[in-house]
Parts: structure tokens; C-alpha cells; sequence
């Protein structure tokens, strides 16, 4: 069974804390760990926007990144938010059971 890394970025720490707790607490991730305070350089709505921005990574396994996606983009406040997955190739084989133990 595969592992998956979710990149997630949100506008604010409060936001940040309510998604991690979120996934965690219905069991969608293993755990959360939150980045604060990066820069985000990106293109919308016809130009160049340069924003304070907070990442939450998301450990779980592969069979539930579509729910954990679902799940963030109903409680996210931006109007297209930025979840991608990245497959864990490879890591702590102990860590990686972990994370498949903790999850739905």
C-alpha cells in the first residue's frame, strides 16, 4: 500500500492549524506538519500577486488522497486552492506503516 505526501498551502497559521486538525481527527492523515510564513509569487486573476503564505504537508495513504482532497477543498477559504499529492517513494519503513496504522 502506498504513501502520499499532500502539499498544501493556505492563507493564514489559523487556517493552517484548522486543516491539519481536520484531516488528523477524521483519521484522512496520519499527521500534519505546518510551515509558516513563506512567500508565494504566483499569477492570478491577470497579474503578478506576491503573498504570505503558510503550508500544511499531510502524510496518509494513497487510497485516500480523492477524500483528503474533498475534504480540504470544503473547508479551504481560497477559491482554487493549491493540494497536490506526491507518492513516498521510499523512507523509514517503520514511519511509513505508521502513517498506513493511522489512517482510515
Amino acid at each position: 500500500m502506498e504513501t502520499n505526501l499532500i502539499y498544501i498551502t493556505v492563507g493564514s497559521m489559523d487556517e493552517a492549524k484548522a486543516i491539519g486538525k481536520e484531516l488528523v481527527s477524521s483519521r484522512l492523515a496520519a499527521c500534519a506538519n505546518i510551515i509558516d510564513n513563506i512567500n508565494a509569487i504566483y499569477w492570478w486573476e491577470g497579474e503578478v500577486q506576491d503573498e504570505k503564505e503558510v503550508i500544511v504537508l499531510a502524510k496518509t495513504k494513497e487510497s485516500l488522497v480523492s477524500r483528503l482532497i474533498d475534504k480540504v477543498k470544503s473547508i479551504h477559504s481560497y477559491e482554487c486552492p493549491c493540494i497536490v499529492s506526491l507518492p513516498i517513494i521510499d523512507g523509514n519503513s517503520a514511519f511509513l506503516d505508521w502513517i498506513r496504522e493511522e489512517t482510515k
